[in-house]
């Protein structure tokens, strides 16, 4: 008997990748467990599923950084790594170790997390579950997104992490109507990027001359420190909330076409985010 369960949760993270650097993913978590049925009558009870699955995503895997364990690129220094990408550019990071998760392999893929999930989750489950399977996938976005990674120093919570991130679709209308070239631009704009605090940032370093970016704060969690290449990063005046980044692109349009109005809907991952409009 199989019991199976679409669309369980939402894992919302950033990762390393040798080529785009420092990126931002949401995947959506579908499970398929098979066994014998318990006294019930259940192979499991759908609600136990979605709190065990839910509770071990959230505290091992949603808004950390996942590192590749196996990228020649990787340098561990205890609490500090560093990660070398193709065109010899450097990234590091500093945090507390719930931060970060190493992904057994050289890149992180769908299957790698999965994978290391399932490790993780099995030995959990009841003895009548025999087998496990799951399927992580990315939202299929007609139109324009982008991926982002940020840190919120305010947050209560694991968003607090300097490296965490989104896939996020973006609308923007102007004057009542679609705009798909300012979707397209800031789809592109936000392609990748690292959105920081002014505040935040700390200092401006060099790498294999490749201007740099450190940001650092100090956070309920501990303390956090991120340096990137500058042309990676996307600088803001204000935390880097959906609600501000909602904010922020529309005062940039009505500052450029400043007789039109513009609704601005910023997603942060799959299904939800913050809207922003001209005032009436």
């Amino acid at each position: 008997m199989r019991l199976f369960v679409n669309r369980l949760t939402v894992l919302d993270f950033s990762y390393l990748h040798s080529a785009r650097g420092l990126v931002g993913e949401s995947w959506q978590v579908d499970i398929e467990l098979q066994g014998g049925l318990d006294e019930q009558g259940m192979v499991v009870d759908f609600s136990e599923v979605k709190r065990q699955v839910k509770d071990l995503i959230d505290t091992s895997f949603d808004h950390r950084l996942l590192l590749p364990a196996d990228a020649p690129g990787l340098e561990i220094h205890g609490d500090r790594l560093a990660f070398y990408l193709d065109n010899g550019n450097r990234i590091r990071h500093q945090g507390p170790p719930d931060a970060v998760q190493f992904i057994t392999g050289a890149e992180i893929t769908t299957e790698n997390v999965a994978l290391a999930i399932h490790h993780a989750l099995l030995p959990t489950l009841p003895g009548n579950v025999q087998s496990m399977t799951l399927r992580l996938y990315p939202e299929a976005i007609r139109g324009d997104f982008y991926q982002y990674s940020h840190g919120l120093k305010q947050h209560c919570g694991n968003c607090q992490r300097i490296a965490h991130g989104h896939r996020s679709r973006i609308q923007i209308l102007r004057n009542g109507k679609t705009d798909p070239a300012q979707e397209k631009r800031w789809a592109a704009q936000f392609r990748d990027i690292y959105i920081g605090t002014e505040d935040d940032m700390v200092a401006i370093t060099s790498h294999n001359d490749q201007t740099c970016f450190c940001f650092s704060y100090t956070a309920e969690q501990g303390q956090f420190e991120l340096e990137l290449p500058a042309d990676r990063c996307y600088l803001v005046d204000t935390e880097s909330t959906v609600e501000n980044i909602a904010r922020h692109i529309r005062e940039v349009l009505e500052h450029e076409f400043p007789q039109d109005r513009f609704f601005v809907r910023a997603f942060e991952g799959i299904g939800k985010g913050a809207i922003s409009e001209t005032p009436a």
